[in-house]
């Protein structure tokens, strides 16, 4: 196929970052690039308007109408129905301690709420959908709402959120939406606030807005304990672009086109991605679909008429995307037409998928497209550490992004990461306990994760996640279990029969595993399968088999007790998110599952027929 070598070539820079190493007298290890951030603006609108008066007429986002086309809004047309959002917000009395909450999906009119909210210096909190349309338990909900205090809330679709709305918030709250209409409370049409005038007390509440200003609040998924409202300020966001912008040279020739579906509650997509369009006047698509069986037909119906420029999926997501562009021709042809990088994230990918995914693109684009990865939190930005250049095999997240510095602290024999940069959050809203306990005495974050040098000794070639430290644990012989790469290598072994696994073993003999399945490819082992419910699958013969023999290949090869599972269990039931055992995009909290399936983490160590053991040194 035909593509274009000029823009090819500045997809990435053509020299490395210089990284500098210093080991301090503790024996902690700073590692940062040379040079500084250039000079970025006070907040992510005034970006929007510079484009909204050069480019007016430049798609800014599109969303799917229905299945016959795509609704889109041009910067100018986003200009206008952002100061008319932030007028409404300053008559009314939104504020800081009153904020805006979004109960939405990634949509058209979220965004504009959002950054109508942000125009004002009024801070937003878009919340997972699932947190009040997921049951009775409203927990998750109530705690955001107590951290909160909101002063209004936007709903895109009313009947879907009333019951959880009237739960939780006073009749004081008023309600924004498309559609529906609240008994207990005023509601606004969004369609009437559309139609507000800018007034000149929006204007100054936007000339008020500096770089330490709350643009929002974003929530942790949770895996840790309660949602926490961690402050997002303008500077923040900012500044996380000016870093995004250095490290992706693309960014800078070409307006990027995106075509996503992460939800904007999360930082990946809510800030880096969602931002990323705004700051480099470029378009964001909304995928409807979701990497999963049956909603990654969406994702594909959209990919067949928007080629993205960059592109970002959960490794399971492209895994199923796989299956179909290796023998879709003219899909893969649009999907790499005007491919620059692409972008993993969320879980460990195996390296059959990256494999298949390298092979793929060599095939369609000159020396193939950069497949990266990297670390961040909520805390960072996230934008924190990254690569662009290509690598042999998945798992290393990178070097720090300019202007982040990363301090390596030794942990028994891990080396726990630390970050600073101006792109860390200040802390977490209305709590000083929690926020003094994430940082250290010199100011860096605690990410909470450790890394290992790729290249012992040379920061220059990246760094390997070595698995989250609360995660981690002992066996009964006092050796420690790596969580993190045991579980994306054993997803590895089980080459594709698995999407990620959960680690049992504190202070056991041994280490086994709850599986979660990847059941599509498990009823590609044979004819028949296709029907059967996971029920059934999980104990057929034909699984059984296959996962033996690659549960035996892996202990087989494994070098240690603290890096061999012995025994596994597939699991028949979907993790659940209201009980904290995934979280919105898709990251398995393994604390939470072992908590919630004590019975099938104790199973593993008896005699239950459903456990499958490995063969390793004539042992099962």
């Amino acid at each position: 196929m035909a593509f274009d070598n000029v823009r090819m070539a500045v997809a990435t820079k053509e020299t490395s970052p210089r990284i500098i190493m210093e080991t301090q007298a503790d024996g902690s290890i700073i590692v940062r690039q040379e040079g500084a951030i250039p000079a970025y603006p006070r907040c992510i609108t005034e970006r929007f308007m510079a484009w909204a008066q050069t480019h007016p007429d430049q798609v800014w986002m599109g969303q799917r109408n229905g299945t016959d086309g795509w609704q889109t809004l041009s910067y100018a047309e986003g200009r206008r129905a952002i100061e008319a959002v932030a007028s409404l917000l300053v008559e009314r009395g939104i504020s800081v301690e009153r904020p805006l909450l979004i109960l939405s999906g990634n949509s058209i009119p979220h965004a504009v709420m959002a950054l109508g909210a942000q125009h004002a210096g009024i801070p937003s909190a878009a919340l997972a959908p699932a947190y009040a349309l997921s049951g009775e338990d409203r927990s998750k909900l109530i705690s955001v709402v107590e951290q909160l205090t909101p002063g209004m809330v936007f709903a895109d679709h009313a009947e879907r959120y009333l019951p959880a709305i009237s739960a939780v918030l006073g009749p004081d709250v008023p309600l924004v939406s498309l559609t529906g209409v609240a008994q207990d409370r005023e509601t606004i049409a969004y369609d009437d606030v559309l139609n507000t005038a800018p007034t000149a007390a929006m204007q100054a509440a936007h000339d008020a807005v500096t770089p330490d200003t709350i643009a929002k609040f974003l929530f942790t998924s949770g895996t840790t304990g309660s949602p926490k409202a961690v402050i997002q300020t303008h500077g923040m966001l900012c500044a996380n672009q000016a870093m995004i912008r250095e490290a992706y040279d693309f960014l800078i020739h070409e307006p990027p086109v995106i075509i996503d579906w992460a939800p904007w509650n999360h930082t990946a997509s809510g800030n880096k991605v969602f931002n990323m369009a705004i700051y480099n006047g470029g378009s964001y698509y909304i995928d409807d679909g979701r990497p999963t069986t049956d909603g990654i037909h969406a994702t594909i119906r959209n990919l067949r008429e928007i080629a993205p420029t960059w592109y970002f999926n959960v490794p399971v997501g492209y895994q199923y995307l796989l299956d179909v562009l290796e023998t879709d021709e003219t899909l893969a042809r649009t999907f790499f037409s005007r491919m620059r990088m692409m972008m993993y994230a969320g879980a460990g990918m195996s390296q059959a998928v990256w494999d298949r995914l390298q092979a793929l693109a060599e095939r369609h684009v000159e020396g193939g497209v950069p497949l990266v990865s990297g670390l961040g939190a909520t805390e960072t930005g996230p934008f924190a550490l990254y690569h662009t250049d290509k690598k042999e095999r998945p798992g290393n997240v990178g070097v720090p992004a300019l202007g982040v510095t990363l301090k390596l602290v030794p942990q028994e024999d891990k080396l726990e990461a630390r970050l600073k940069s101006p792109s860390i959050t200040p802390g977490y809203w209305r709590n000083a306990p929690l926020t003094s306990q994430a940082f250290d005495e010199d100011g860096f974050y605690k990410l909470g994760d450790a890394l290992r040098f790729a290249v012992p000794g040379d920061p220059a070639g990246g760094f390997l996640f070595d698995g989250r430290l609360a995660e981690n644990f002992k066996l009964a012989t006092g050796t420690w279990v790596a969580v993190g790469q045991l579980r994306s290598r054993l997803v590895d072994a089980l080459g594709g029969l698995i999407s990620d696994a959960v680690i049992a073993g504190a202070e056991r003999d041994d280490l086994r595993a709850l599986l979660v399945p990847n059941w599509p490819r498990i009823r590609e082992l044979a004819d028949g399968l296709q029907s059967l419910p996971p029920e059934e699958l999980a104990v057929h013969p034909v699984v059984r088999s296959a996962l033996e023999q690659r549960l035996s290949a892996h202990a087989q090869a494994a070098t240690g007790s603290a890096a061999r599972v012995v025994a596994a269990m597939l699991l028949k039931e979907p993790l659940n998110f209201d009980k904290g055992e995934v979280t919105d995009k898709g990251s398995v909290n393994q604390r939470a599952v072992l908590r919630e399936r004590a019975d099938l983490a104790e199973a593993l160590y008896g005699d239950d027929p459903r456990v499958v053991h490995a063969i390793w040194k004539g042992k099962r």
